[in-house]
């Protein structure tokens, strides 16, 4: 009897972490739908890794909800792992004078993983499906001045993800909320951040791909330290954080 792969779909899959996550995945035996509004990037990124007998590159937009329900009936297998990791940032300043950059983070961060993953997740007739992972951040335990309004999209998104999991529980599905810290993207070049904080994005990924059975998973023991701190600190301290 031939062995059949188990299928992750990453969604908004052409961000460094992502693409770490394709090659980890795959490497763990898994074919791969890897989804993304730029799938010329994508494409570049299979061909270039030799990957292309074991990736799919679809058409995802986040924001076009309209499209979410004919993306997910015409994947040519419903997924056993879902990843969603797509995501928008502007620096909180511009998001407090143009609400167009607060909004598409509204739209990328929450609204659009709530539209995609209700969709999944309600999908009866796919017995395949085992966990869903979301990306979220540290940016969302607490509201500080330097970065709420991108911290508000992730801190709604992990309580949706905390939610979903409740409700899929029953159906042994699991679901992962991945906290996490600076890491060495293209998102964050020219940012002033603590060097020896900035963790690279295949080392992010192996959390990702490893998702093991709690709800939160953070990332590094510098991070799991100043989460557990976040959390604690009463708001008087909070509000003296930049």
């Amino acid at each position: 009897m031939n062995h059949i792969a188990k299928t992750v779909l990453i969604l908004g899959a052409n961000s460094d972490v992502a693409k770490q996550c394709i090659k980890q995945y795959i490497e763990k035996g898994f074919s791969v739908i890897a989804a993304s509004r730029d799938t010329v990037s994508l494409k570049e990124f299979v061909s270039e890794h030799h990957f292309d007998l074991k990736v799919t590159v679809l058409h995802f937009d986040a924001v076009d909800f309209d499209s979410h329900q004919k993306f997910y009936d015409e994947l040519p297998v419903k997924p056993h792992i879902v990843v969603y990791a797509a995501g928008f940032l502007v620096d909180n300043e511009k998001a407090l004078r143009d609400f167009k950059g607060a909004r598409q983070m509204m739209l990328v961060n929450y609204m659009g993983a709530v539209s995609m993953l209700n969709i999944i997740a309600m999908d009866e007739s796919n017995k395949n499906l085992e966990r869903i992972i979301g990306l979220s951040s540290l940016s969302g335990v607490r509201g500080r001045k330097s970065n709420f309004v991108y911290g508000s999209t992730k801190a709604a998104f992990t309580t949706y993800l905390a939610g979903l999991r409740q409700e899929l529980a029953s159906k042994n599905i699991k679901v992962n909320a991945l906290v996490i810290g600076y890491i060495r993207t293209k998102i964050n070049e020219g940012l002033q951040l603590n060097e020896s904080l900035i963790m690279e994005p295949d080392y992010v990924a192996k959390f990702i791909v490893n998702a093991g059975n709690s709800f939160t998973i953070v990332p590094n023991f510098k991070w799991q330290i100043i989460y557990f701190i976040l959390k604690m600190l009463p708001e008087s301290l909070v509000a003296k954080l930049p």
